[in-house]
């Protein structure tokens, strides 16, 4: 443990104070790699021509309309406003809740805050969902199917796919010009 790590009683102290940041906001937010959803209750007599919300590329304001707004900020990266949406529905305790989702551009990064004026939470604790080969692309499977075989292939102290096409390209080197002595070649 090197001297910049946190002991555990200040990584417990600063999940606290993480956990009371959010908890005092007054919207709840929850995201995946892909996209950002987030909510907050209104009271139960109010339709959705009585909200405000501004869903922008880099912009999002969202209240009840004639008061101040519950959440209003730049967002730290770009959204896809045309994937992006909002929905009111009702609850079971009489209230509604306003529902936003964010579509993100960029997939590969998480939010610290869904706007940069809220308090940030600590994106290095974010434990992803675990994803399926069935999910990827075709090309991004394949690569990952090729270095799993590969890792089992190493672990087992046989060749890689890649060792192997050599050895292969060898060997039909070698039949196609039996004449030449390869006792002493090396491949690398």
């Amino acid at each position: 443990m090197s001297d910049n790590d946190p002991t555990p009683e200040q990584e417990a102290a600063a999940r606290a104070k993480e956990a009371e940041e959010q908890a005092a906001l007054p919207y709840k937010w929850t995201q995946t790699i892909g996209d950002l959803d987030i909510t907050f209750s209104v009271p139960g007599n109010l339709k959705s021509r009585d909200i405000v919300i501004e869903i922008k590329k880099k912009k999002l304001k969202a209240g009840i309309k004639g008061q101040d707004p519950v959440i209003d900020g730049d967002l730290p990266q770009e959204i896809h406003t045309d994937e992006s949406t909002w929905t009111l529905t009702s609850s079971p305790d009489g209230t509604k809740t306003v529902e936003i989702h964010l579509d993100k551009i960029n997939k590969m990064e998480w939010w610290a805050h869904v706007v940069t004026s809220a308090p940030k939470i600590d994106v290095t604790k974010i434990q992803p969902e675990n994803s399926k080969l069935s999910d990827l692309d075709g090309e991004t499977r394949s690569m990952v199917e090729k270095m799993m075989y590969d890792q089992r292939q190493k672990e087992m102290g046989l060749p890689t796919s890649d060792e192997q096409k050599k050895a292969d390209i060898l060997k039909k080197f070698q039949e196609q010009h039996p004449e030449m002595d390869f006792s002493n070649a090396k491949v690398s």
